[in-house]
């Protein structure tokens, strides 16, 4: 049965520092939903109400898109281990960049990794937890190492050139603001 809470406690800050894995939701008020699979070291519980993630160079940008039209993200993690449990966490998310005055405070969390786009910061309304029995019992071998190594062989300025080629607008046509206007 599914239970609501107002913040995490220590109990779910901790599963959810154990999971490899975490889904990101978000929509846009007119246009398609966007649900992108999370992993690597990217993911911070900042306090009981507050959690952030860094994210890495993709081959788009929906979430920048929408959070800047409405704030609105949900953020899943499952366990694949015996024990069952899935988290969502609701909140209003925003975007900081490396230019914004909030990103050195941010990013101070998190290791250096290459392809570094934005960092998105979650204020949370709500925090869900729900059984989780559907989902199967999987093993975690390794994290891939295939973004890193093509962001590391783009370069900085292969890495720019390719947000502005493929980053600058959702699929619906909504700015991402990843440049300056």
């Amino acid at each position: 049965m599914a239970k609501f809470y107002s913040q995490l406690d220590e109990s779910l800050q901790q599963f959810i520092t154990e999971q490899k894995l975490f889904f990101t939701a978000t929509a846009p008020r007119s246009g398609r939903v966007n649900l992108s699979p999370k992993g690597m070291d990217t993911f911070r519980c900042l306090d009981s109400r507050t959690v952030a993630y860094l994210d890495l160079t993709g081959s788009g940008n929906e979430t920048a898109a929408h959070l800047n039209e409405n704030g609105r993200i949900t953020l899943m993690f499952c366990s694949f281990s015996e024990q069952p449990l899935i988290l969502r966490l609701y909140g209003q998310g925003r975007v900081v960049l490396p230019r914004h005055q909030e990103w050195d405070k941010f990013h101070a969390f998190f290791p250096d990794l290459p392809g570094e786009r934005q960092i998105i910061a979650i204020d949370i309304d709500s925090v869900q937890t729900s059984c989780g029995f559907g989902v199967p019992i999987y093993e975690f071998q390794e994290e891939r190492k295939g973004l890193i190594t093509w962001a590391v062989n783009k370069g900085k300025s292969g890495l720019i050139e390719y947000w502005q080629q493929k980053n600058q607008t959702s699929i619906d046509g909504l700015p991402t603001k990843i440049f300056p206007d």
